[in-house]
């Protein structure tokens, strides 16, 4: 390996990097090598075997097998046994313990975690290869796997929590017992959760080692946290998973060491990770729930409430606001410091208190489950949700400066295109909708759920793969500058899916038939740089302004000249009236603030508890402008030798400035800023304080 990690190291004196053509390349010409070497070497052992036992070796590399054959003589009947030692008998796994392919012996797995092995683990030969930082960038960008999993600076990192009861049943809605509602065993990030029991640090650990040695940088880590409703779960519980998420963060390669005792308290629980019995176990239950003799709620209650290993477990899975805060503290200088931290819930748990509790759980985004703006679709996919319920969602969320991500589906029971193309302008252009980001699916059935016995009697139908591309493109056109369409696929796996899209790459055939006809999309994930290298000094500052029921908005971003966005910024200007509404509607509340106590409730479907035993203070006041995001891709580099990220060159630095300038002029007196914990010091460096529940400057 090392011979085939210089040589690239050699060939990136003359490029930035090579592009996979190119290693691949180079691997075939090592593996080639390696294998001819191995022969050599097999070629040499067997003549020395065959002299030392006494015979004259055939001509040929092929004299071990004609040895090993031989009927007649004593010298073959006699002689030790002969094996042709191949790459097989080589070691078999790299520095990572990945069996290595015999007939391709490197490649860029094996390469990269060599690399990082010998880096973080041998300084004596780390120091022989003499890598300036300059170097080091270069083959890291050229070995990592998968680039585009952090080329926005950030890596994500997406846990689940355990099965939950859920307070809605929606029609299209996947009923896997083993997973929390709307989730499947088989998608990636489930499979992850349940070999671990659902357990936050177990989660973050292995997927923080596995980026790792994937080859990515994991300094800056976003947690999305996944599985039903958030706020349903017990608030001892909530506190419990985000305390978990952060100090699996803060051991960062020391929470290797911790992981087997953290596993055998599950399994001295008498839980299973093994999905073979796992299956087994449910397996009676779902097929009652596929039979319509259990709802999904009714069968949990039988496998999760009853069973002593769950409840046992819910015992210690709790934890105090002050536990939280110290691991907070602790993320603020780690190596691993979280600059994001979102959760999934549903429009109409979204209050103004519950708002409150997640802010002080650290949060900066929160998902949100819409489908569809259709009240009548809604109740026919029994979505049972207001329109108002969602409209004051937008707006709670809005003014306490968290990022809106919003699930919608085109292609629901009682939908057409023609339907779901007016539903898409009504979400992304009237002012009391207007998400920040957007997952956008078509609705596919799954069996066992309540949609099946709607495409059996017809009325639900999948649009024909053109109608549902037709409706994404016109979407896609439609979705405004400061909007991101984060996904247009689930990740089901085909055979979960009975009818409906099954193309993982739909994405690609959208944006493609956008390309071919010549349409143009402001959407950003269609304007990221993404990998490209982009010069800062040709960018040019552009401010998108839009107005929502509850504030006043200006979306600030960095463009390059063919109109790719590289930075950008989120600024809200609350409205009075609405800030108004909001302190009312918390110093009022008979809802408490903040809980102190363990939840020692030995049910794992115990309610939410009380905050405190005092009414909510609003953490804004009037005067106050927000910003909501602050986002620089990695990727924009210098045009020199040095090259650094985007983040060295004050790109951010200016947009804080500007949004001051902006909310100075617009009458405002200070700027909060909903501030990650591990971005904390980044606002301190411009000069904001902390200041309850955000980070402050005075303007």
């Amino acid at each position: 390996m090392e011979k085939a990690l210089l040589d690239i190291a050699e060939q990136l004196k003359a490029v930035e990097y090579l592009d996979d053509r190119a290693l691949t390349k180079v691997i075939n010409r090592h593996n080639k090598r390696i294998l001819e070497e191995a022969k050599a070497n097999a070629t040499n052992v067997a003549k020395a075997n065959i002299d030392a036992a006494g015979a004259t070796p055939p001509s040929g590399t092929d004299a071990v097998a004609t040895i090993s054959s031989s009927k007649t003589g004593t010298a073959a009947a006699t002689s030790p046994k002969i094996t042709t030692p191949t790459t097989a008998n080589a070691p078999s796994l790299d520095a990572t313990g990945a069996k290595i392919n015999p007939v391709r012996p490197l490649s860029k797995r094996h390469l990269i975690a060599y690399y990082l092995d010998v880096k973080r683990n041998d300084p004596k030969h780390w120091a022989q290869w003499n890598f300036t930082e300059e170097q080091q960038r270069r083959i890291e960008r050229t070995l990592q796997m998968k680039p585009r999993r952090t080329a926005s600076g950030v890596a994500t990192i997406t846990v689940l929590t355990k099965p939950w009861k859920c307070s809605s049943n929606c029609l299209y809605c996947p009923n896997d017992l083993r997973m929390p509602k709307s989730y499947l065993s088989d998608e990636p990030a489930c499979q992850r959760a349940e070999r671990t029991f659902f357990d936050p640090y177990l989660q973050v650990a292995a997927r923080l080692k596995a980026l790792t040695e994937m080859g990515h940088v994991t300094d800056k880590v976003e947690l999305i946290i996944l599985g039903g409703t958030w706020s349903d779960y017990p608030l001892a519980y909530q506190i419990w998973f985000v305390r978990e998420l952060f100090r699996a963060l803060n051991d960062g390669a020391h929470a290797q060491n911790k992981v087997p005792a953290q596993r055998a308290q599950y399994k001295q629980a008498g839980l299973s990770s093994d999905v073979g019995t796992l299956k087994k176990q449910i397996a009676p239950l779902q097929q009652r729930i596929f039979n319509q003799e259990l709802t999904y709620n009714q069968a949990f209650d039988l496998r999760y409430t009853t069973d002593k290993g769950w409840r046992d477990i819910a015992l210690w899975q709790t934890a105090t606001w002050e536990e939280l805060e110290a691991e907070h503290h602790i993320n603020e200088e780690a190596q691993h410091r979280v600059v994001g931290l979102v959760i999934e819930t549903r429009p109409e748990r979204i209050t103004p208190q519950h708002a409150y509790i997640l802010r002080r759980l650290g949060c900066t985004k929160v998902q949100m489950g819409i489908q569809s703006l259709n009240e009548q679709i809604r109740e026919q996919n029994d979505r049972h949700t207001a329109t108002a319920q969602i409209q004051s969602a937008f707006e709670t969320l809005r003014l306490f400066g968290f990022k809106t991500h919003i699930h919608a589906m085109v292609n629901l029971l009682g939908a057409t295109p023609e339907l779901d193309k007016q539903d898409y302008l009504r979400l992304v252009n009237d002012k009391p909708f207007q998400p920040d980001e957007i997952k956008l699916y078509p609705c596919v059935l799954v069996d066992g759920t309540g949609l099946c016995a709607h495409y059996n009697d017809g009325a639900w139908q999948p649009y024909s793969e053109e109608e549902l591309i037709d409706v994404l493109v016109a979407d896609t056109c439609a979705t405004p500058a400061f909007t991101r369409i984060s996904r247009m696929i689930r990740d089901i796996s085909a055979p979960d899916i009975v009818a409906g899209n099954k193309k993982v790459n739909l994405r690609q055939l959208v944006e493609n038939r956008i390309d071919t006809q010549g349409l143009i999309t402001k959407e950003i994930r269609h304007r990221e740089v993404s990998l490209a290298d982009i010069d800062p000094a040709t960018l040019r500052l552009e401010i998108v302004p839009y107005e929502t029921t509850a504030t006043s908005e200006r979306f600030l971003q960095w463009v390059t000249p063919e109109g790719k966005i590289a930075g950008f910024l989120r600024l809200s200007l609350p409205r009075k009236e609405a800030i108004e509404q909001l302190i009312s509607t918390l110093e009022t509340s008979n809802t408490d603030k903040a809980p102190a106590k363990r939840n020692t409730s030995v049910s794992p479907v115990a309610p939410v508890p009380p905050a405190s035993q005092s009414a909510f203070i609003s953490p804004i006041k009037l005067h106050e402008a927000m910003i909501r995001e602050v986002h620089v891709y990695g990727r924009v580099a210098k045009l020199t030798k040095q090259g650094t990220g985007a983040q060295h060159h004050g790109l951010g630095t200016q947009l804080v400035e500007k949004a001051c300038e902006l909310a100075r002029s617009a009458g405002y007196t200070s700027i909060n800023v909903i501030s990650a914990i591990g971005t904390r010091g980044y606002y301190r460096k411009l000069h904001f304080y902390d200041n309850g529940l955000y980070q402050q400057r005075k303007l």
